[in-house]
């Protein structure tokens, strides 16, 4: 890699501004972790002694270097892998070798216990060495975690209901997969997912929905269309022609629908009433689709995917 200046035996790196502040930017400390440990390594280096060295799971270090492919400051970067379908396994001397030789991960287990309300079970802790020992987060992280789980079931389900471990697990590798190991990073997720839930409502709204919160699968849903950039004021277009057609809300014809005025180039209602005015043979459509609501093949391909 270039950018080494040597003095004498002692070894200097350096970095150029644009990329010092590429990295200050993105504010990511796994991300500059990793760019400073790749230019101080003196030849190839794997994934495997990076993950030794940095004491970092395959997850934490596949999220840094997406990072770093994002920025450019690296030609390639692995996609985050799935969960391992067999996870390591912590004994009871495990738990207890744990709980006695590391402090960090003994106050943790204290903290968590406060939060859910019970003495947590071997099973448990097992969840909990393998989000702290195996994943590698940081334990003010996975506190950060298990606050935002017991928010969400306390929101669905009512004030002191509280997650399973299992639950926050899987919330824990979601995190994981989105490079979430600092809490930098983990605060701006929430605000993020703060602001969604404030917006969550325009979008029941114009779906008709009152008087309940919606169910996880329809949360996917209305998330998916925010982050696209969909608008409250075209889902309710598009619900208006579901109806139509459906007589019932059907989320996935809904969701086929929009994805067609997306690909339309229709992002507005607007857009919508001024293309559903144009000749069939204007739209772009290579089969011919029609308007809003049209039932024709091509709902039928949007819908099986």
């Amino acid at each position: 890699m270039s950018g080494y200046i040597l003095h004498g035996e002692d070894q200097a790196v350096s970095l150029p501004a644009a990329r010092l502040d590429k990295l200050i930017t993105r504010a990511d400390g796994d991300a500059a972790l990793l760019y400073l440990f790749l230019l101080r390594a003196s030849g190839g280096v794997t994934p495997r002694e990076i993950q030794s060295r940095l004491r970092w799971s395959e997850l934490r270090l596949a999220a840094a270097e997406n990072t770093l492919q994002q920025l450019g400051l690296l030609d390639s970067a692995v996609a985050p892998p799935e969960p391992a379908e067999e996870r390591p396994v912590y004994t009871t001397e495990d738990l207890a070798a744990m709980l006695e030789g590391d402090s960090a991960f003994a106050a943790l287990v204290v903290q968590v216990e406060n939060k859910l309300g019970k003495k947590l079970k071997t099973a448990d802790l097992q969840i909990l060495a393998g989000l702290y020992d195996d994943l590698g987060m940081p334990p003010d992280v996975i506190y950060l975690l298990v606050n935002h789980c017991v928010s969400r079931v306390e929101t669905r389900f009512g004030e002191g209901r509280r997650p399973t471990l299992r639950q926050i697990e899987k919330e824990g590798y979601y995190w994981a997969k989105q490079g979430l190991f600092d809490q930098t990073s983990a605060a701006e997720y929430l605000r993020q997912y703060a602001e969604r839930q404030e917006q969550m409502g325009a979008y029941l709204r114009a779906l008709q929905i009152g008087g309940r919160k919606p169910v996880e699968s329809e949360e996917k849903y209305v998330t998916r269309w925010m982050e696209q950039g969909v608008s409250p004021e075209l889902v309710a277009l598009a619900y208006d022609q579901t109806i139509l057609y459906k007589k019932e809300l059907n989320w996935r014809y809904l969701s086929a629908i929009l994805r067609r005025w997306q690909e339309n180039g229709w992002h507005t209602a607007e857009d919508v009433e001024k293309g559903a005015r144009q000749p069939r043979t204007d739209r772009g459509s290579r089969d011919g689709a029609g308007g809003p609501g049209d039932k024709n093949d091509w709902m039928l391909r949007y819908i099986k995917k």
